[in-house]
């Protein structure tokens, strides 16, 4: 007697990011639709030093959770750790206070948020001449030409972020744009403090406007999920 089923195998994993204020409602609809999950490795609790968890329901579906957090287990009003989904919602909040700095070529955006909210921005544009293919001497003077934008944009970008994100004290950064002026940025001495802050980075952003700080604000804040869901292949016999 023959039965048929399905063969079941993983599909490919997928990073999503979830707003903190919505986390626990997004691993409440993990299990409605995966089944009861369960933490890999333990009991299920959220302790403020974990930087990340992974949780299997019975269907074999997996998420890594990631939050934005300090990692500091004495971080002022946070619990311990708490069991089930009752301390999720501490244990996926951001920092409060949040310094951004985004720069690319093409222009760059600073900002301070408190919470979810844009406190304080500057955004602007400033061009910085793209590499020529030019040789000789003409390669050796648009090359400073270049050097000598980039060394403007930078000194720029240092200062609206000494007025803009040490207006206020921040307890961690988002970065964002090109690394190479991102470095030169918070290589500057007086960026000291915000370059030693906990970081995330977002070098996948285009140009900074404000609409761009926006979006690097809600994504820095997000909590980064890694998604492993099952896939059915179709049927399959057996005896």
């Amino acid at each position: 007697m023959m039965a048929k089923g399905s063969a079941r195998g993983q599909g490919p994993a997928r990073r999503i990011e979830v707003d903190p204020e919505r986390i626990a409602g997004w691993v409440h609809g993990f299990a409605e639709r995966h089944g009861p999950i369960h933490p890999l490795g333990g009991a299920l609790a959220w302790s403020p030093a974990a930087r990340s968890v992974v949780l299997s329901a019975t269907d074999g579906a997996t998420a890594v959770l990631e939050p934005f957090t300090t990692g500091d287990p004495g971080r002022p009003g946070e619990p311990p750790g708490a069991g089930g989904l009752a301390g999720l919602a501490d244990w996926a909040r951001p920092p409060r206070r949040l310094g951004l700095i985004l720069v690319r070529r093409g222009g760059y955006g600073v900002g301070l948020a408190a919470g979810p909210d844009l406190v304080g921005h500057k955004v602007g544009t400033r061009y910085v001449q793209s590499r020529t293919a030019a040789g000789g001497w003409s390669q050796h003077r648009f090359a400073r030409r270049r050097d000598n934008q980039a060394d403007a944009l930078v000194a720029s970008v240092i200062e609206h972020a000494r007025r803009v994100v040490l207006a206020s004290p921040t307890e961690a950064l988002v970065v964002g744009g090109d690394k190479t002026l991102v470095r030169d940025v918070l290589a500057d001495p007086r960026l000291a403090g915000l370059a030693q802050l906990p970081r995330r980075e977002l070098f996948d952003l285009p140009d900074p406007k404000l609409v761009i700080l926006k979006q690097a604000l809600r994504r820095g804040r997000a909590v980064r999920i890694t998604l492993s869901e099952p896939v059915h292949r179709g049927p399959s016999a057996s005896g």
